[in-house]
């Protein structure tokens, strides 16, 4: 856990590392002090040991795609360094890697080494990572670390999906909470990029099936396929989404008079989406939809579109693994007896 951090004046020091330079593109022949002992950089910044001396730095992280060799010199001596691989690519996957590298930042101010991130040109990779950790320490919006950094280095300008990636660290609390349901919904459109064939999928996808877990955790509930009680997933396995627009959202299509009659402007949501459970495995690889049956009495429970389905309520879910709430029923899990009741 990183502590809030000094405040430190917009007026940041620059260091010079190859010559002078005043123009964005050479920003990786500069060390950019934004606030004491966190430099910003491009990948010259680490060229030669002696520039890492003469401004006291003995930690270096690296965002970049290929690791630096740092040559041998009193420089390196006690040097301490990580090296997150990744290109500056939108489709780039940097929030899982965002705790790792707070703390290291973190560690390094906490035991009074001056610590350089950087990148190739020091422009989004690199400012990414700083700008994550200035929402962590600061505890400022994601727009408001960036404004920030952007005023000391008017250069920096990050992709837009790392953006979309720290707005969602923002929204986790910044700290990376593999647990919560915007992770998990991010952690399967990243694997929808990676495996668009879909064939060996990771596990660590998957949910437990909660058939092969005989106790669940408190105030948990269970979901029964309705025409057999068969096990199908746990309430920690929902991925929650903000309600649409209700029947505006399909004006291009027709809509039914039954579907219209909705409680005020919006419709219920009529489904379940959830992260895929062991059980779906066979029926989604290699598949980008389909339907999803009960693996016991094959009842239809739903379906799933790699590609995202529309809710009832209007709200689109990419990708989509959606249970019709008709189809299954809830049972509290009582963890003490290990046993359940129907939810009331």
């Amino acid at each position: 856990m990183v502590g809030p951090a000094a405040s430190w004046p917009l007026g940041a020091a620059m260091m010079e590392v190859q010559g002078p330079s005043s123009s964005g593109a050479n920003s990786s022949r500069q060390m950019l002090e934004v606030r004491p002992g966190l430099y910003l950089g491009g990948v010259a910044s680490v060229a030669e040991p002696d520039q890492l001396r003469e401004a006291g730095i003995t930690a270096v992280l690296t965002v970049d795609s290929e690791e630096p060799g740092f040559k041998a010199g009193a420089g390196v001596e006690g040097l301490r360094s990580l090296f997150v691989p990744a290109l500056d690519k939108p489709e780039t996957d940097l929030l899982s890697h965002l705790d790792r590298c707070v703390a290291f930042i973190g560690q390094a101010c906490t035991e009074g080494r001056a610590v350089l991130v950087h990148c190739h040109a020091g422009v989004s990779r690199s400012v990414a990572i700083v700008t994550a950790f200035l929402m962590k320490t600061d505890q400022l919006t994601f727009e408001q670390a960036y404004e920030n950094l952007q005023t000391i280095k008017p250069e920096a300008k990050m992709n837009e999906g790392f953006e979309w990636q720290l707005k969602l660290y923002q929204a986790m609390g910044n700290e990376v909470d593999t647990s919560s349901a915007i992770y998990k919904q991010y952690r399967l459109q990243k694997v929808t990029e990676k495996y668009p064939e879909l064939q060996n999928l990771p596990q660590e996808l998957f949910a437990v099936d909660p058939t092969t877990i005989s106790q669940g955790l408190k105030d948990e509930v269970l979901y029964k396929c309705r025409k057999c009680r068969r096990s199908l997933f746990r309430s920690s396995s929902i991925l929650d989404h903000k309600e649409g627009s209700g029947p505006i959202a399909f004006a291009h299509k027709r809509m039914t008079t039954p579907f219209m009659l909705t409680t005020g402007s919006q419709a219920q949501c009529t489904s379940y989406f959830i992260e895929p459970v062991q059980w779906m495995e066979s029926t989604l690889l290699g598949v980008m939809d389909g339907q999803l049956l009960c693996p016991k009495c094959s009842a239809k429970l739903g379906s799933f579109n790699w590609y995202g389905e529309q809710c009832s309520c209007g709200r689109w879910i990419t990708p989509a693994f959606q249970i019709h709430k008709n189809r299954v029923d809830e049972m509290k899990v009582l963890p003490v007896l290990g046993s359940q009741t129907r939810k009331i």
